[in-house]
């Protein structure tokens, strides 16, 4: 099989970032319209079903995500599946913007999530491909902020553009994903590396490499809880704190600037530091941001915000690459999709969750948002308190990332 030439591996990585940094703005740019998608349009809904519009999207990550990585690892391709995906995301942001069934929206919600999704984890593995094993945690460090300063941007760009009709915000996420396509096309080339082919089950090298469960179970954790962010968090700042869509999307934007702008650092970091103890670190903190969040209120939320965000960093890039890392030669795809897909499942349910839990409460007649962050901070810290004892007994056959500690020549 034929992989076009590319100039150098390092002059490679950064289209992949700008096109991760482009595929990630329609992300948030929906959060601050989130009440305006659905229960404004749809006011009949309940507030599970609202929730609902959000866990849809990472119910199709979780379909797509793993079936893309095996066949990308089969065939030895990735820019091919990774155009295909840009197209199908940019359809149906088009169509969700349209004027449709609820369950319909839902279906297109869906669709549009296994798009998003396989293009994310098919460029992350591209990213992966082409960098070399001792900046193997800058490489991955880099794809982390890319990610965020597009989810950054999105945020507050989501709250200005559609702050007087929401639905041009997923018909202008079209528009650029579409434009997107064809520059993938003439810019994205298959890394050599890239031919490898999964020999047995479609699943057996993941099964061989059972420390890979760690970083998955905290990809679960911690985007479970960005899942009651996007939702729940800003359902709490416009009702409790009445703040408008714009000043939502900043409340955003103080949190993932941080964390975006520090993915990179705590990438390199990794290189000199055990990414398990950043790994644990980082959660606590998070953990303790998520409890203390409600009783900051509206002076000092940004503030908080940008806090929370700078221990999301540590947390986030240390588990993106340990399962780098530990992912076998001959299935990094679909080991890269098994991160996602472990964080699309926590996406998925944190709004269902949340949603639940929120509307239990209130008919107990209890002030649901308290003890609702309390719960989402516990979970990161209830993990680390589980998982340390265990990493603890084997840490002496957990493999650490040595060729992020390997000294180029």
């Amino acid at each position: 099989m034929n992989v076009r030439s590319i100039p150098s591996r390092s002059a490679h990585l950064p289209v992949i970032g700008a096109i991760l940094f482009v595929l990630m703005l329609p992300v948030t740019a929906m959060v601050p319209v989130f009440s305006a998608l659905t229960i404004e349009r749809h006011p009949e809904i309940s507030d599970f079903a609202r929730h609902a519009f959000m866990s849809a999207n990472m119910l199709g990550a979780l379909t797509a995500a793993p079936v893309a990585g095996w066949l990308s690892d089969r065939l030895g391709l990735r820019t091919p599946l990774i155009l295909g995906a840009l197209a199908l995301n940019a359809l149906c942001l088009w169509w969700i913007a349209g004027d449709h069934s609820y369950p319909l929206l839902l279906a297109l919600r869906f669709i549009e999530g296994c798009g998003h999704m396989t293009a994310l984890s098919l460029l992350m593995t591209l990213a992966a491909d082409h960098s070399r094993d001792n900046r193997l945690g800058g490489t991955m460090g880099g794809v982390g902020m890319a990610i965020g300063i597009g989810v950054a941007v999105g945020a507050p760009l989501g709250g200005w553009i559609g702050a007087q009709d929401a639905t041009l915000v997923p018909r202008l996420g079209a528009v650029i994903i579409a434009a997107l396509t064809p520059l993938a096309w003439l810019l994205l080339r298959d890394a050599p590396t890239a031919v490898a082919r999964t020999r047995g089950a479609p699943f057996s090298a993941l099964l061989r490499q059972r420390q890979l469960a760690i970083p998955y179970a905290f990809a679960f954790v911690d985007r479970l809880t960005v899942g009651f962010i996007v939702s729940t968090l800003s359902f709490y700042l416009a009702s409790v704190l009445e703040l408008g869509p714009a000043r939502i999307g900043l409340a955003m934007a103080a949190f993932l600037i941080p964390f975006s702008l520090l993915t990179w650092p705590s990438g390199l970091l990794c290189r000199r530091l055990d990414p398990m103890w950043m790994l644990f670190s980082g959660s606590v903190l998070y953990g303790l941001f998520l409890i203390t969040l409600p009783f900051v209120g509206s002076t000092h939320l940004m503030l908080w915000m940008a806090l929370g965000g700078c221990s999301g960093a540590l947390m986030y890039v240390s588990s993106l690459v340990l399962t780098a890392t530990l992912a076998p030669p001959d299935a990094r795809a679909l080991t890269l999709a098994g991160f996602n897909v472990a964080g699309s499942a926590g996406f998925a349910l944190g709004p269902l969750v949340a949603g639940a839990l929120v509307g239990l409460l209130r008919t107990m007649g209890l002030d649901p948002y308290v003890p609702v962050f309390f719960i989402f901070g516990l979970f990161e810290i209830l993990l680390v308190l589980v998982l340390l004892p265990y990493w603890w007994r084997s840490r002496a056959s957990f493999a650490p990332p040595r060729p992020l500690a390997r000294k180029t020549p």
